[in-house]
């Protein structure tokens, strides 16, 4: 078995800059931190870590809550966070709490007992549940909306489904269904208010015909599309709030014999690594969805450390991705 010597032989370091980087982590450089990590892999290296978090007070896992732990948006997100935790020192809980509260309070019993020492809140929530505001440990939001309480993370959300349905208005679409999230879902409702933003900018009055609300699915999707596809006076466009049920979408109209783009212009969200692959390929809205959980991270570990409160609601830039599936009807 290999000891801290041997860590410290392949990471060129001393033994005491080595345990001070795997006892105490923040006061250390991250360079240093990722150079002892990597030297604990090698030489396959495994500390007494209950000891270590005894010593400490502190467990060094951080808490993610996902919404619903299958959707790709989210493992991207994920993805984020461990990269940040990983070379911080930290590990990774993941509680899929499928939008319930009684889920939520299931996993955050585990900060409360200390096996893990914050929370990264992946639900869009507004704010913090009663629960929350009264915790004694720190929670961050990694993919927030317009009203969600700093700190968080997030895109504007609003801004970037109006850009979504700006582009298919500048392409000559009068007729663009949506097919939403839940209706009470924060993110669907900025993104409607953007798409209607849109349409009032561009003279196109609101018809509430044109639009479904889904649950994020591809099946969902699919079923909003045979019914838009089934009005006497069907629209020449789809904006989904999400990829998979823009995927969905999709898979209605080729059902029916239309052609996307030709026939039928869809759009999604999120840019979730399929948007490029479906056929047709994906117009949609790209969030940086790893950079919005390393952001988190860093948030939530620097709390955790005593490094400051940073207070602040972080907007980070989206993407018009414009590929096969949306086009102008002239």
């Amino acid at each position: 078995m290999s000891s801290i010597i041997d860590v410290a032989n392949a990471a060129g370091l001393s033994t005491a800059t080595v345990s001070r980087a795997l006892r105490t982590p923040e006061k250390v450089t991250e360079a240093t931190r990722a150079r002892v990590m990597a030297a604990v892999a090698e030489v396959d290296y495994r500390p007494n870590l209950l000891a270590r978090n005894l010593r400490s007070d502190r467990s060094f896992s951080v808490l993610v809550l996902v919404p619903g732990i299958a959707n790709p948006f989210f493992a991207n997100v994920t993805a984020g966070i461990e990269s940040i935790a990983w070379r911080r020192g930290y590990s990774v809980f993941l509680g899929d709490t499928r939008d319930s509260r009684d889920r939520e309070a299931h996993y955050e019993q585990l900060v409360e007992t200390r096996l893990a020492d914050g929370v990264i809140q992946l639900s869009p929530d507004y704010g913090f549940n009663a629960r929350q505001r009264a915790a004694s440990y720190p929670i961050v939001h990694a993919c927030g909306c317009e009203l969600t309480q700093a700190p968080s993370v997030r895109i504007d959300n609003a801004g970037a489904a109006r850009e979504m349905a700006d582009h298919l208005i500048a392409a000559g679409h009068r007729r663009i269904a949506t097919i939403s999230g839940p209706a009470a879902n924060p993110h669907a409702v900025d993104r409607m208010k953007g798409y209607r933003a849109a349409l009032d900018a561009a003279g196109i009055a609101f018809d509430p015909a044109l639009v479904r609300f889904g649950d994020w699915s591809m099946g969902s999707g699919l079923a909003a599309a045979n019914e838009f596809l089934g009005l006497p006076d069907r629209p020449t466009a789809i904006f989904s709030m999400n990829d998979e049920m823009a995927i969905g979408a999709i898979q209605s109209a080729t059902a029916r014999g239309l052609r996307v783009p030709h026939d039928l212009a869809i759009t999604g969200f999120d840019d979730i690594s399929f948007a490029a692959h479906s056929t047709p390929s994906l117009t949609t809205i790209a969030q940086p969805a790893e950079a919005m959980g390393a952001k988190a991270c860093e948030i939530l570990i620097d709390r955790i450390e005593g490094k400051g409160a940073d207070d602040t609601v972080h907007i980070l830039p989206h993407e018009l991705i414009v590929r096969q599936s949306s086009a102008s009807t002239n």
